[in-house]
């Protein structure tokens, strides 16, 4: 998109990149701006995300309970959470998408005036107005994000509404829906009219709707049998991606049982919406509700400072923060000499000149744009294997990276000119084993 100066439709390697709407690749070109073209800047958006959210957390809470403490409580569960810690590093839109839903949550929050029994409407000191729009734009955003799962807080407030019986006049639905739909068209009328619909053909059409209904990669039931077995998939599974906040949750779930109010009900609420709507969506990745994880912070806080149990926030923080230090210092530096990609461009490096055009086949994982464009001016081209060798045979020094079976079967007698070099690893993305080769004309 930065090369080709195109900042409405998501171009990625060569190809049209129609998954997810563009604020996250916004927001890495911004990045690329700054700190060049790395994976380091590709990272960085997320980690700002996830500050954020950890910041809205505290403020949030601070206005939850005495002394501000649920505010530094929900920050640090919500920061050291397994599933946060990964995806706060990772180029994906997963944190800008939890932002946005977090702030329209707190929005929403103020709204209904759920911290206290009586409604927004009532209450002596109503929500200013700079909450209604934070509602309606962050809505906005939380679409930019990741298209409309972003809109689940909508489906908290009238959960919360018909539930509590208290109207959700101050939300004004009518102006607000049109100001977000305003927000949201800014950007993807200009998308739809030049891509001629496909964008929201494969985005919506393949990316939502047949997410909903179909696996997409292999991820979620190929059965309805295996659809029902896999329907408390995300209830399991957030003992493992909330950990270590977790170990805490039956007993809160007891606490809760017992007493709850209006706040709690909320945090509960907006929590079980993320997780139902997930839950009967087909496709299934754990870190998909993710965004419920800064309300069950918040719900978790709060119930321990209530309760003077604050020792276990303490605790686990101190014990999980050098723990994921250390992963991050030592283990990512030992998986990174597992990369094949890694020893490929090691051996190749020598051979490598900036104006070569490159293609990878198969395999495509990051790891592999990042090393060589450290060297080679043009983005990685992603072929498929009928293609290779109509790239390999264009004029002007190229190379192509692919497995080594994939070699063997498109390239079984490699001209004398070109060069080639193999690397085995380990693909942790895939937790798989790979061979790879690349093939290099000089000329």
């Amino acid at each position: 998109m930065g090369e080709r100066h195109d900042f409405i439709v998501p171009f990625f390697n060569g190809e049209y990149r129609f998954d997810k709407p563009p604020l996250t690749y916004w927001a890495q070109l911004t990045s690329y701006q700054v700190f060049g073209t790395n994976d380091f800047a590709a990272r960085f958006p997320s980690a700002v995300a996830a500050a954020l959210t950890a910041v809205a957390l505290f403020y949030w809470g601070r206005r939850l309970g005495r002394g501000g403490r649920p505010g530094w409580y929900s920050a640090a569960i919500f920061t050291l959470a397994f599933q946060v810690v990964e995806h706060a590093k990772a180029a994906v839109a997963d944190m800008w998408l939890v932002l946005f839903v977090t702030l329209a949550h707190w929005a929403a929050f103020e709204l209904l005036g759920a911290g206290s029994l009586k409604p927004a409407e009532d209450s002596k000191q109503r929500p200013g107005r700079g909450w209604w729009w934070l509602f309606y734009v962050s809505l906005a955003m939380a679409f930019l994000a990741k298209g409309p799962i972003g809109w689940t807080p909508l489906l908290t407030v009238v959960v919360m509404s018909f539930i509590t019986k208290v109207p959700a006049r101050r939300f004004a639905f009518v102006r607000g829906i049109f100001l977000t739909l305003a927000l949201v068209a800014t950007w993807g009328v200009p998308a739809l009219i030049r891509t001629h619909g496909e964008f929201f053909r494969i985005g919506i059409g393949r990316h939502v709707v047949e997410r909903s209904f179909a696996a997409i990669g292999g991820h979620g039931a190929s059965s309805f049998g295996l659809y029902l077995l896999l329907l408390p998939f995300y209830f399991v599974t957030v003992f493992l991606t909330f950990f270590p906040w977790s170990l805490k949750l039956p007993w809160l779930a007891t606490r809760i049982r017992r007493e709850r109010d209006t706040t709690d009900l909320f945090f509960i609420t907006g929590t079980l919406v993320i997780f139902a709507i997930f839950t009967l969506v087909t496709t299934r990745l754990v870190h998909y509700v993710l965004p419920a994880f800064p309300l069950m912070a918040l719900l978790l806080a709060r119930r321990l400072e209530k309760e003077n149990s604050e020792r276990f926030i303490r605790r686990w923080a101190f014990v999980m923060a050098p723990v994921y230090l250390g992963c991050a210092l030592v283990l990512s530096l030992f998986a990174a000499r597992l990369s094949p990609a890694r020893e490929l461009f090691t051996k190749a490096k020598a051979d490598l000149r900036p104006e070569m055009k490159f293609a990878a086949v198969d395999f495509t994982e990051p790891s592999v744009v990042w090393y060589f464009r450290s060297r080679i001016q043009a983005f990685m081209q992603t072929v498929r294997p009928a293609g290779a060798q109509a790239f390999m045979s264009e004029e002007g020094p190229r190379f192509v990276i692919l497995t080594a079976a994939r070699a063997q079967e498109l390239f079984p007698n490699i001209p004398p000119s070109w060069k080639g070099f193999s690397a085995s690893g380990f693909n942790v993305a895939k937790g798989r084993r790979v061979d790879l080769m690349l093939l290099l004309k000089p000329e």
